[in-house]
């Protein structure tokens, strides 16, 4: 009952109607017109009692000082200006709060324009394919592993995996990128992204509950809910102001005898600017970071962040792309070429099902070149594989590929330069195949994982802005090396389990850092855990690690790091900004008050006034650029394509 009151007294229809009546009463006034009922009596009891219903409520259901609030102190300012018989002042206090509190939550709404646009691109149904005819369901009542048909311009209901067809998709709301993806069938879709040219068969891989727009969606909604220290500590501030405003009051009266200023000081006093500084500067951020793909889950997280001097960085799927490609092709004897080499390794590792082998084969069809076919495949766990090819003069070879011990316990010889090569690669991070013809040691295949090309600037970055970026993985410590120094970064530790990733990052804290850890695999999870913010990258990260961590970043693009540190610090700086600026104008307030120069009504405006400006300021965020693009920085990258040494 009491909550559909305050529903419709806190209208725009009713608001209106109370400031009619403040108006109606303001012109009767100057006309010295009497009336039986002062107008304002009417704003009184529409913008009044939603005020003085919020202040009983938090006395009944709160505890402790919590109990005392700022609708608390505007419900004592509104019957002391009625006790003392100025009915206008009372009416436009509660007509002026009203209306602050509407512009407030006008304002405070566009902070949620991220949210609302992932909740608006929530399919409402799918097409499933079933007996070569389509059917439109619910999406409830999509079930893992159904067939969908997505159609050009709609929708994708699910997340799943393109079984036919190939088209662009708008991933943007997911993952931030701006152009659309070139997808095909193999490749990963998701929920809420748009299928823009071609149709689409797709499998279900998740229920629509479970699909990552769903989890979006749950995630910064969840934020909302979750209250920064910042915030708390303001909520705490405010209630023990409440009882200093009430004391300071009561000062002024005995000092003044004038009880108007005493009323005046009660309004001016109300800490809704000190406690609003928070919670709109952390929606207006959580807003700005969802437009760019960086879901994050709580306010804590995000004024943590803008506090963090340290960031641990796992490497593979983090700093590098987290699969192996072939990177260099060497030749050892002038009758193969670096792609006969590659085209007869490809050949014989066609067979296998190593992962090292599939990387061969896939470089090898990428640049269309043609396969032998294989006879007596011979693979040999752990070392290599072995099969008979026709090469230049149509006769079958024996090819051997595999690591150094295996060749050597077939009888191969590897010269010196061989050997000099391989430690070359080794240093380098690389895995080598070595390709041998009837016991002759032909040439070398390296392959690596691929630093991520904007890797290296957003490490300087990072610096630029007193931030230490280090190197937590469980590669070996030559191959750490090799990456760190390619992205520029200088504190390593190497050949860490899980568990050491932990006790590093516990390491640094206790040294009286604040540690950031960004991570992509189920092992960092303990990691994310620990440290004071985890950053999961969302687009290929387990679940386990997105769940542990307090920030995703929804696609692979680490170059989004810096940006999340100039959100964060800004929004820092914008909370301290605002809750500096809404103490001083009620410092201020509080001395004109005293020495009579405000009123309850003027007072009241300059209330709503602090409020509003603080609000303004925090909202600001939202549409502020922080990308860093004054910079362009040429670090080292890695080709992907075969190289020759």
């Amino acid at each position: 009952m009491l909550n559909e009151i305050c529903e419709a007294f806190e209208s725009i229809k009713m608001t209106i109607l109370s400031g009619s009546m403040i108006l109606l009463s303001l012109i009767l006034s100057t006309l010295e017109v009497n009336v039986l009922i002062d107008p304002a009596l009417v704003s009184v009891i529409i913008s009044g009692t939603p005020i003085i219903i919020s202040a009983i409520r938090r006395l009944i259901n709160r505890k402790g000082i919590e109990k005392i609030s700022s609708p608390l102190l505007i419900s004592i300012a509104l019957i002391a200006a009625l006790l003392v018989g100025d009915i206008f002042a009372a009416g436009e206090v509660a007509f002026i709060m009203a209306l602050g509190e509407m512009l407030e939550d006008k304002t405070t709404d566009r902070a949620k324009i991220g949210i609302e646009k992932l909740v608006n691109l929530s399919p409402q149904q799918g097409r499933r394919i079933v007996n070569n005819s389509d059917e439109m369901i619910a999406l409830d009542e999509i079930k893992i592993n159904d067939v969908l048909r997505v159609l050009p311009g709609e929708i994708i209901p699910t997340d799943g995996i393109i079984i036919n067809g190939n088209s662009s998709i708008d991933q943007s709301i997911v993952t931030g990128e701006s152009l659309p993806i070139d997808k095909g069938v193999g490749d990963n879709v998701f929920s809420g992204t748009i299928n823009r040219f071609g149709s689409i068969d797709i499998r279900a891989t998740k229920i629509c509950s479970e699909s990552s727009l769903q989890k979006l969606i749950r995630m910064v909604k969840d934020a909302e809910n979750k209250k920064a220290p910042m915030q708390r500590i303001a909520d705490k501030c405010a209630s023990y102001l409440v009882p200093l405003a009430m004391l300071i009051a009561v000062i002024a009266y005995f000092a003044t005898g004038d009880i108007i200023r005493a009323v005046t000081v009660l309004i001016v006093f109300c800490p809704c600017a000190l406690v609003l500084a928070t919670p709109t500067a952390i929606m207006a951020a959580i807003g700005q970071a969802t437009k760019h793909g960086v879901i994050i889950k709580s306010g804590e997280a995000l004024e943590k962040m803008g506090k963090v001097d340290t960031i641990a960085f796992d490497k593979t799927g983090t700093l590098t792309f987290g699969k192996l490609d072939v990177a260099n092709v060497i030749s050892l004897n002038d009758n193969f070429s670096d792609n006969d080499i590659l085209s007869l390794t490809a050949s014989v590792e066609s067979k296998s099902e190593h992962p090292l082998g599939k990387a061969i084969n896939n470089h090898a069809k990428k640049l269309n070149l043609t396969l032998s076919d294989v006879k007596n495949f011979v693979m040999k766990s752990g070392k290599g594989v072995s099969g008979q090819c026709e090469i230049h003069d149509k006769n079958q070879k024996i090819i051997l590929c595999g690591n150094e011990q295996y060749l050597i316990e077939n009888g191969v010889n590897i010269s010196s330069k061989a050997k000099d090569l391989i430690e070359q690669l080794r240093i380098q991070g690389k895995i080598s195949i070595l390709t041998a013809i009837d016991n002759e040691h032909v040439g070398i295949i390296a392959l690596s994982d691929i630093l991520k090309p904007a890797a290296k600037s957003m490490v300087i970055s990072l610096r630029d802005m007193d931030t230490q970026p280090v190197l937590l993985t469980g590669d070996n410590q030559r191959t750490a090396e090799y990456f760190a120094s390619q992205a520029a970064i200088k504190n390593i530790n190497a050949e860490l389990l899980p568990e050491e990733k932990v006790s590093s990052i516990v390491k640094l804290q206790d040294q009286g850092r604040t540690v950031c850890m960004i991570g992509d695999g189920v092992n960092d999870a303990p990691a994310l855990k620990t440290a004071d913010v985890g950053i999961a990258m969302g687009s290929m990260g387990s679940d386990i690690a997105i769940d542990a961590a307090d920030i995703a970043l929804m696609s692979d693009d680490i170059s989004k790091i810096p940006y999340l540190k100039r959100l964060s610090n800004a929004t820092v700086n914008t909370i301290k900004f605002g809750i500096s600026l809404s103490l001083f104008i009620n410092f201020v307030a509080i001395i004109l008050s005293i020495k009579g120069v405000l009123t309850p009504v003027t007072g009241a405006l300059v209330h709503n006034g602090g409020s509003f400006l603080v609000i303004m300021i925090a909202a600001l965020l939202y549409d502020r650029n922080f990308d860093d693009n004054s910079k362009e920085i040429s670090g080292t990258q890695i080709d992907e394509t075969a190289t020759t040494i």
